[in-house]
Parts: structure tokens; C-alpha cells; sequence
């Protein structure tokens, strides 16, 4: 069953669109990035193919994007559209793990641990700009002070996972072979999108119903 609903924050009305589980055991929120919305190929199989093992997904539209900008705002502004989201998900009974893509991921791990999540999945997690190392946002992933997945592209220009620094105890990373940074693979890879997106759904199930 899919509803969705609107909730207000300091930045701007967001909408929640839940694809809930028959008898949930968590909450998955998942945010979008910076340039897209929960449109992304992961983030609608993860709502299709989740529910199914008992864990309802929220895919979380921020305030900029229910109001029809085309591009996100500044870490602070993402942060105050996301934190009363994620408080009201909190309240549903059941475990909530938070996450997103890119951007998403970057909210998640900035605020999971303050509003009542057990646990973050960061999806694409843009570690540096395409090109510049040198500007890592790791403590962002380091600090997140929660046991967290990394689902990351071998491919993706925002850092691929040889990229990572060594994760503390409780945090994860899953490599998707060929992906970039929407996990897409290249026409002549040995992989194709359904099994990249059949992966992906696997790692963050198997290890949401590890955590809860």
C-alpha cells in the first residue's frame, strides 16, 4: 500500500510517500540528491522490493523539491527539511534506519543519530566533487555516530570505494561492480541494471534486518 503525506520544517513543506510493509519490522527513510528526486532507479526498487521483506520504505521529497526548485540548497537548509521528517518516523513503532542517495546520504549521516534512528544507509555517498580529492567529506561518514552501510559504485567520480578511509567498527560498504554515481553500468559491462539493482536491494535488506 502506498500514501504519502506532507510535513512541515523549518525550510519548507516535505512530503513522505510510504510503500509500507504488511507487517513491518522497520522503517527505511530514504532521501534523494541533490540534482534529482525519489525517482532515482535505486531508490523506486528499493520501495518496490523492501515492503515485500518487512520493511517499510519512506522515500522523503525535500521542502525545495515539493516546491518545484531544480536545485538543492545549502547542507544547513537540506539538514532543517529533513530533521522533523525523520522525528515523525521515528514515532511509527518500529526501528528507523535513515539514508539516502548522494546529497541524501550526506543529510542522513549529518542528523541520523539525533533524531532517533538506529542506523544509516548511505547510497553513492559523494566522498569529494568529481576531481577533487583533496575535498573529502569523510568525517561526515565517520562521524555519523550510528552503524551505517555504504552502497557505493566502483565507478562513481564522486569517489569509488578503494577511495574510502578505513570505516569504524559498525559501519559497512558494499561495492556495486561498473556502477557510477546513479549506479548505472556501462552497455558492455557483465552486469546489467536489473542485477546491480537486485544487489543493491539485498545488501541494504539483508543488513537492515541484521540491525533491527
Amino acid at each position: 500500500m502506498t500514501t504519502s503525506e506532507l510535513v512541515a520544517t523549518g525550510a519548507g513543506e516535505a512530503r513522505i510517500t510510504y510503500h509500507r510493509a504488511a507487517a513491518p519490522r522497520a522503517v527505511l527513510a530514504l532521501g534523494h540528491g541533490a540534482g534529482g528526486g525519489t525517482g532515482a532507479p535505486d531508490l523506486v526498487a528499493l520501495a518496490e522490493r523492501l515492503p515485500p521483506r518487512g520493511i517499510t520504505v519512506a522515500l522523503v521529497e525535500q521542502p525545495w523539491r515539493v516546491a518545484g526548485r531544480k536545485l538543492g540548497p545549502a547542507p544547513k537548509t537540506l539538514d532543517l527539511g529533513w530533521r522533523p521528517v525523520a522525528e515523525r518516523l521515528a514515532g511509527q513503532g518500529v526501528p528507523l534506519v535513515v539514508g539516502g542517495r548522494s546529497a541524501g546520504a550526506r543529510v542522513a549521516c549529518r542528523t541520523g543519530a539525533s533524531t532517533g534512528a538506529v542506523g544509516v544507509v548511505a547510497l553513492a555517498f559523494p566522498l569529494h566533487p568529481p576531481g577533487k580529492p583533496e575535498r573529502s567529506r569523510a568525517q561526515e561518514l565517520l562521524e555519523s555516530g550510528l552503524p551505517t552501510l555504504v552502497v557505493q559504485g566502483t565507478a562513481d567520480p564522486f569517489g569509488g570505494p578503494a577511495e574510502f578511509p578505513e570505516l569504524p567498527r559498525g559501519h559497512e560498504l558494499v561495492e556495486v561492480p561498473y556502477g557510477g554515481h546513479g549506479f548505472a553500468v556501462p552497455k558492455r559491462a557483465p552486469v546489467g541494471e536489473d542485477e546491480v539493482l537486485g544487489l543493491i536491494c539485498s545488501a541494504v535488506g539483508d543488513w537492515v534486518l541484521r540491525l533491527v
